[in-house]
Parts: structure tokens; C-alpha cells; sequence
């Protein structure tokens, strides 16, 4: 009974308009922080819930002015990625030999390490629009001990970069087309599609790198 009421919750918790619908901005606050700032945030629903956010806002059904929505969610992403640096800096190291567990797998942090080894600091921007790389950019910052200046710098641009793109869009969508909340659904899987597919590419492309590596290493072991 306890597992099923646990699974029913977590559904809820990983669809926009649930959260929205029985959170309010609170919890879309509280959401968009945990996600950014806390290691198992990595599947909550960031960008289509951002995007329902603003369709809502528009549609008055998310009863808070524009301004005030975009102002809170912004801050709880930065404080998010905040947290997230500093859970780098004390983890250090040891965060490369976390064991697997059901909220954890050790290649979310090999595949954001890979990403951040290619842009750097920019991957907290970038890294923005992306699952996974969004929780754990902020967490290997920490790890590599990124100056906190440039940190502070690419933090608040890729936060606010992120929330007022997303939500906007669906903002002015939900004010010049009404109607379009009756396809919220449809929307929002759309959405999670094509924020996947970068992430899905970028794993099989390192993945397959790896591999070339290592048969190019048992070669030269080989021939030694």
C-alpha cells in the first residue's frame, strides 16, 4: 500500500500540471531548486514544467502576475546551481566513485563530465537546456573547483537564460492562443522528446569513444 501511494506521488510529481495545480508557485519553486541544486532532481520535469508555468500563467490558472513567476523561479534555479557547487566542493573526488542506487547512476556524472570537459564553464549555460547535464554541471563545478567568480557569472546567465526563454514562450503562446492549453499534454511530450535527444546522442557518441579507446589501448597491449 505504502509503494503504490509512493509511486502515485511520485507520478505527480514528475507532471507539470499536477505540480503546478497542487503546489502553486511554492512548489514549482521548490521543484526547479531541486532539480538544479540536489543530485537526485534529475527527473523532475525542469523544462516542459517551466513551459507549463507560463502557458498557465497566461491562462490564469497559475493566479500570480508574470513578472513575480519569472522573478522566483529565477532565483531558485540560481540558489539551485549554488547549492549544487558548494555539494561539489565537499563531495570532491569522491562523487567519481558513488556506487549505483535507485536515484543514482555513475554514468550521469561521466556524461556531464565529458560535456563539461568540451565547453567548460560555459556547460553551466548550455547544460541549462539539458536533463541530467542540468543537475550535475553545477555539482562537477564544484568537483574541478571552477573560480566562484566565473561560476556566480555563468550561474546567473545560464538561470536566467533558461527560465525566462521557457517560461515566455509558453507565456505568449498561452495569450495569443487560448486554445492551446488543450493540448498541453501533447505539447509537454513533445517537449521532453527534444530535450532528450541531445542528451541520448551526446551518451552513444562518448559511449562509442570509449569503446574505440579502449580497443585501441588492448591493441597497443597487445603488441607490446
Amino acid at each position: 500500500m505504502y509503494w503504490e501511494t509512493f509511486i502515485e506521488f511520485f507520478k505527480e510529481l514528475t507532471h507539470p500540471q499536477s505540480i503546478i495545480h497542487y503546489g502553486g508557485l511554492s512548489l514549482l519553486v521548490i521543484v526547479i531548486f531541486a532539480e538544479t541544486g540536489i543530485m537526485v532532481g534529475f527527473f523532475l520535469p525542469g523544462d516542459s514544467l517551466l513551459f507549463t508555468a507560463g502557458l498557465l500563467t497566461a491562462t490564469g490558472i497559475l493566479d500570480y502576475n508574470i513578472i513575480t513567476v519569472l522573478l522566483s523561479v529565477t532565483a531558485a534555479a540560481i540558489l539551485g546551481d549554488s547549492l549544487g557547487f558548494y555539494i561539489g566542493k565537499k563531495m570532491g573526488k569522491s562523487l567519481f566513485k558513488k556506487k549505483e542506487s535507485l536515484l543514482f547512476k555513475p554514468e550521469y556524472v561521466t556524461l556531464t563530465k565529458q560535456f563539461y570537459d568540451k565547453h567548460g564553464g560555459k556547460a553551466l549555460v548550455l547544460g541549462r537546456f539539458l536533463p541530467i547535464i542540468r543537475t550535475f554541471a553545477p555539482i562537477l563545478a564544484g568537483v574541478v573547483n571552477l573560480e566562484y567568480r566565473k561560476f556566480i557569472f555563468y550561474n546567473v546567465t545560464g538561470g536566467i537564460l533558461w527560465v525566462f526563454s521557457l517560461i515566455l514562450v509558453g507565456y505568449f503562446l498561452g495569450v495569443w492562443t487560448p486554445g492551446i492549453k488543450e493540448y498541453l499534454e501533447y505539447i509537454i511530450l513533445f517537449l521532453i522528446i527534444v530535450t532528450t535527444i541531445p542528451v541520448v546522442r551526446t551518451f552513444l557518441k562518448e559511449r562509442a569513444e570509449a569503446k574505440k579507446r579502449k580497443a585501441i589501448q588492448d591493441d597497443e597491449l597487445e603488441n607490446i
